[in-house]
Order: structure tokens, then C-alpha cells, then sequence
């Protein structure tokens, strides 16, 4: 099995540590390391396509002796595994690094790798991205063998696209203004009907209250407003979004 470039007694190959194992204890000080392991590993799990990342392409004349060595040898079957590599995904702002992202869970900095915080599989689930989001945004950024830094804003927008086409639709305030309706009756409310989704109808709608005082976004209302302003203001009319026509009349605090 000898090699004009490939020394097996290379110590890139193996290493010798006089430590207990967690597995084997004192048995054994000879380990082998990744790059004699992974191959194998690959072959024998009958993998067809080893995908790496751009650091491992050096490493791809090992890879492929191990494997060709040993099926030779009669140890391994055929077809082997090939090795492809690939530059990886870089998101801007963002830790992607499995060993700092270890160091966060290990210290504590964290709830775990199903942090919402985490840029894991498990974390973006808890942030609320689907499955669907995450293959639309491999399909957009593809595979290139030259590194590249995609924007978040680029994950963002394809949640965005997955959830817009069949997400039911809400309402929410997120920075609240009290609007009361003075011509109102007090302690008295009706429904409107709002649709669950503005692109389909056959998913019927959903009643919301309305009575006489309301909650408004902050955004919504301006005291003074600038030219071409064309939401509530003092002295104006505005439909307020599937309910009745309102005027403001005095704002009596200072927003």
C-alpha cells in the first residue's frame, strides 16, 4: 500500500495521545484523525456524495487513496464515495461557525442550539421560519465554489414570499394611540369582518369589535402632519381599515 505522496505513517494521519479514551479508556493511545476517518466512514455507509467545504479541497488526494487503498485491498466495496467541495454559507452579522456557536451553549449565553437567537435548523423553527422558506432561500442563493456573503435580508424576504401566499392574515398594535369615537354609545360594540387572507376568499373571514374606544398605531397619527400625509390628523377624515369613516376633532394630550 505504499505511496510516493502519501505517508501512512505521516502524523497527519494519526495521533498519539496517553489519555483515557471515554470509549476505550487506557486500551489504546493511537487515534486516528479526520481525514483518514471520514472517508471510510463515508464508504462505509455507502454515501455517494462527500459535500465540504472549500477548506477541505487539499484534502481530497487522502480521501480518495484511503478508499481506493482499501477497495483494492478488498476491505471496501465500489462505487466509492467522491468528495466535492463547496464554499459555505456566510450570512452577514451573523456566527456560523459550529465551534463558536458551541462556545455559546457551552457558556451558558445561550438556551441551547434551539435559541431563537441561534442560526441553527432548530432556532429558525422557533422564529417561526418554515421549512419551505429555508429551501426557497438555498435554491436563491445556489452553490458556488467562490465565497460569498449573502444579507439576511435574502432569508428574510424568502419567509416573507413563503408565508405571503398562505398565511391567514392579523391585526396588531404595536405601539398603541387611544382613539375614542364621541358619537359612539358607551359600553355598546359591533363586529366587522375582516378577511383571513386579501388573495383568498375561500378562506373566509374573521370578526373584530368595534366600539367606542379603539387602539390606533402611533405611526397612524400625526399631530402636525407633513405634506401629503394621508393618515389621521386633526381635522381630517380617514377610513379606519375595514370599519367605519372617523374625523379627529381635538387631541387633548401631546403625543
Amino acid at each position: 500500500m505504499a505511496s510516493p505522496n502519501i505517508n501512512m505513517r505521516d502524523p497527519a494521519v494519526y495521533r498519539i495521545r496517553h489519555i483515557a479514551h471515554h470509549r476505550t479508556g487506557d486500551k489504546w493511545c493511537v487515534y486516528p484523525l479526520y481525514d483518514y476517518t471520514h472517508c471510510i466512514s463515508d464508504a462505509l455507509e455507502r454515501i455517494t456524495h462527500s459535500l465540504c467545504t472549500l477548506e477541505f479541497q487539499d484534502h481530497r488526494p487522502l480521501y480518495d487513496w484511503v478508499i481506493e487503498r482499501l477497495a483494492e485491498a478488498g476491505l471496501l466495496q465500489r462505487p466509492l464515495p467522491q468528495q466535492y467541495e463547496f464554499a459555505r454559507l456566510n450570512l452577514l452579522y451573523t456566527v456560523m461557525s459550529k465551534r463558536k456557536l458551541l462556545e455559546l451553549v457551552e457558556g451558558g449565553h445561550v438556551d441551547g442550539w434551539d435559541d431563537p437567537r441561534m442560526p441553527t435548523l432548530v432556532g429558525l423553527r422557533r422564529r417561526g421560519y418554515t421549512p419551505e422558506s429555508i429551501r426557497l432561500f438555498a435554491e436563491r442563493i445556489g452553490v458556488s465554489k467562490a465565497d460569498q456573503w449573502i444579507d439576511m435580508s435574502v432569508l428574510e424576504d424568502c419567509l416573507r414570499d413563503d408565508l405571503n401566499a398562505r398565511a391567514e392574515r392579523r391585526i396588531a398594535v404595536l405601539a398603541p394611540v387611544k382613539l375614542i369615537i364621541d358619537n359612539y354609545p358607551d359600553g355598546e360594540q359591533e363586529e366587522c369582518f375582516l378577511p383571513n387572507h386579501p388573495q383568498q376568499p375561500e378562506l373566509g373571514k374573521r370578526g373584530v369589535p368595534f366600539s367606542r374606544e379603539l387602539w390606533i398605531e402611533r405611526d397612524d397619527f400625526s399631530e402636525q402632519p407633513p405634506k401629503g400625509y394621508f393618515r389621521l390628523s386633526t381635522g381630517k377624515e380617514v377610513r379606519l381599515r375595514y370599519a367605519f369613516v372617523v374625523k379627529c376633532n381635538r387631541c387633548p394630550l401631546h403625543l
